[in-house]
């Protein structure tokens, strides 16, 4: 069994771990972190896990456990790695932004590796450190890396993205209050997110002329969870000529599905999938891509590439099924 052990426990991210860690076949939870909430039961933060784990918050960590999930905020691991050591044999997976960009990617001799495993499998089988992708950058990327492996990127990319709640984290903020959010809408960092830094390295990997703008527009939605990104851009291909490269592209990674059809979030919500769907205008594509932000664009993925760090199936776990309805 893998000892797993969870920094951050009251968050989204990290109920999300827990609740597909708590049935997954190979792993057994040893502790879940939370200074705020040390010695009471993780239901008091995941109401939902009530009956189904029990299991207390801790203040204390173990550092020979096989893997470790640092659900932190963005800025925060660092610090956090600085004042406690982890064996050498524990693994590190990274949901904040501290490890993503190369420039940031080697810290106190450990080399992390962007965990999107539709570009990097073969080294995220090797690598001891990951740092996971966020989640817009995951929706957008997986939307463009077959026309980037075919040199086809070459106009601007207009992006057009919606989030739920959760995106935001746990704690309260103006912009996530029920009163406020609720039957809303709004945009914000428009043209300068955070992740556009991620997806632009991402995109060079494949296609190393890449210099066309990304211009994004990310949205608040007014429901919890889900991503549901839409980008067009200039590109000659017809639509049958793209479906071909983005089937053979995606033909061996089991949570991406590529349709014609038009598409909806409830079939991504709560799953490790990500569904795109192409569409031509004359000479302009357009991607549909969404995912659910904290299973495929969060846990999900780093369960994902959790199992693949450790040998098992990348799919081991994650036979997650969306609520249609």
């Amino acid at each position: 069994m893998i000892n797993v052990g969870i920094i951050g426990g009251s968050g989204y991210t990290a109920g999300e771990l827990i609740r597909i860690l708590m049935y997954h076949p190979k792993v057994n939870i040893d502790f879940v972190y939370s200074t705020t909430n040390a010695g009471k039961p993780l239901s008091v933060a995941h109401h939902d896990l009530m009956g189904d784990i029990e299991m207390n918050f801790t203040a204390e960590i173990n550092p020979n456990v096989n893997v470790v999930f640092l659900c932190l905020g963005h800025g925060k691991s660092i610090s956090f790695l600085k004042e406690n050591q982890f064996a050498s044999h524990t693994k590190i997976i990274d949901l904040g932004n501290d490890f993503r960009l190369n420039k940031d990617a080697h810290f106190e001799g450990k080399d992390f590796i962007y965990g999107l495993p539709e570009i990097n499998k073969a080294e995220i089988k090797k690598a001891n450190y990951i740092a996971n992708p966020g989640c817009f950058a995951t929706a957008i990327q997986l939307a463009l890396l077959p026309l980037a492996e075919h040199n086809l990127l070459n106009n601007d990319v207009h992006i057009n993205a919606t989030t739920g709640s959760t995106g935001a984290g746990v704690g309260l903020s103006e912009t996530s209050h029920f009163s406020w959010r609720n039957n809303n809408f709004s945009h914000y960092k428009a043209f300068e997110h955070q992740h556009l830094g991620e997806i632009s390295e991402s995109l060079v990997q494949l296609q190393d002329d890449f210099d066309s703008e990304l211009l994004f527009i990310p949205n608040r939605g007014d429901f919890p969870r889900g991503i549901f990104a839409t980008l067009y851009t200039l590109c000659d291909d017809s639509l049958e000529q793209l479906v071909e490269k983005y089937e053979e592209f995606y033909k061996n990674e089991p949570f991406v599905t590529v349709t014609t059809t038009n598409i909806n979030m409830k079939q991504v919500v709560q799953t490790n999938k990500c569904i795109i769907s192409l569409l031509k205008k004359g000479n302009r594509v357009l991607i549909t891509s969404i995912i659910d932000n904290l299973t495929k664009g969060a846990s999900g993925q780093a369960i994902q590439n959790m199992n693949l760090m450790f040998g098992l199936e990348e799919t081991t776990g994650l036979h997650l099924k969306p609520s249609g309805f």
